[in-house]
């Protein structure tokens, strides 16, 4: 009888995890003036205004991939407390035409800095969005996309914040360090990640932006949630919401982010996006 333990498998199989939490399906930010906003989001970045929901004058869904951005029209602008990450395939276009808007958006904070690897975008209100080219070993197969949205929380809380996400919303979290300082990465679908980035910067008052995430065990999520009175609304049949990340042990708030959950069988989950060719006229 042979008793040799078997080999180490040769690949690390966790890597091809996705968890609980199936997409990042938007980020919301208000906007006090939506042509602005078109000037900047269509225009500047090249990124398209869906043509089907949200057609008028107080909301805007801008698509991008398989994710958006959602700018209702209000009296003032949000500002996420962090950085959304893009990934597109032509950065030596998109300067081009962040260039071709920068009169239309001078006096406000608009701003735009980078190479052909990178580039950094300031929205006209102060959003800050990192534009990535390709790269098949950071994002995969994604060449338009929106690979990672990354918050901005009080150093020394990233393994209690990458514990609530693998406890309560049951998704792989990890936390990691680099060049900029710790971080917790949660995996929020096959292409998108949540990235909470430890800052010695203050951070502003929470004002309201969110984000939204589907996932598949809608009821576990919930249970866990209301166990510790964490949901703020009851929206539908398919969909919650909450806004803090707690310490599991303490109930402590560590940060604030709300959070748009929606079930795998909420009507808009896997809707198809459509996604222009920025540089045709």
């Amino acid at each position: 009888m042979d008793n040799a333990r078997p080999a180490e498998p040769p690949f690390d199989r966790s890597t091809e995890d996705v968890g609980n939490i199936v997409e990042v399906g938007h980020v919301n930010v208000g906007v006090p003036d939506q042509q602005l906003a078109m000037v900047f989001y269509v225009m500047g970045l090249g990124l398209t205004r869906d043509p089907c929901l949200r057609t008028g004058v107080d909301n805007a869904w801008i698509n991008v991939g398989t994710s958006q951005f959602h700018l209702p029209v209000g009296p003032r602008a949000q500002i996420l407390r962090g950085v959304t990450g893009l990934v597109m395939p032509d950065l030596a276009a998109l300067t081009a035409r962040l260039e071709a808007v920068a009169p239309r958006l001078a006096g406000t904070a608009f701003s735009y800095a980078g190479d052909l690897e990178q580039v950094d975008v300031r929205c006209p209100w102060g959003n800050r969005i990192r534009v990535h080219a390709p790269d098949a070993h950071r994002f995969g197969r994604m060449r338009l996309g929106m690979p990672y949205v990354e918050l901005d929380i009080t150093p020394g809380r990233a393994p209690a914040v990458a514990r609530f996400y693998a406890e309560v919303l049951a998704s792989p979290a990890r936390v990691a360090s680099d060049a900029l300082g710790p971080f917790a990465c949660v995996r929020s679908g096959i292409g998108t990640d949540l990235v909470f980035r430890e800052t010695a910067r203050p951070l502003p008052p929470y004002d309201g932006h969110h984000v939204q995430i589907t996932v598949a065990d809608f009821s576990g999520v919930h249970r866990r949630l209301h166990a510790r009175g964490l949901i703020t609304e009851e929206s539908s049949q398919s969909q919650y919401r909450f806004q803090d990340i707690v310490d599991v042990d303490t109930g402590d708030v560590l940060t604030t982010i709300e959070h748009e959950v929606r079930s795998m069988r909420h009507p808009l989950y896997a809707r198809t996006l459509i996604n222009r060719e920025p540089t045709r006229p």
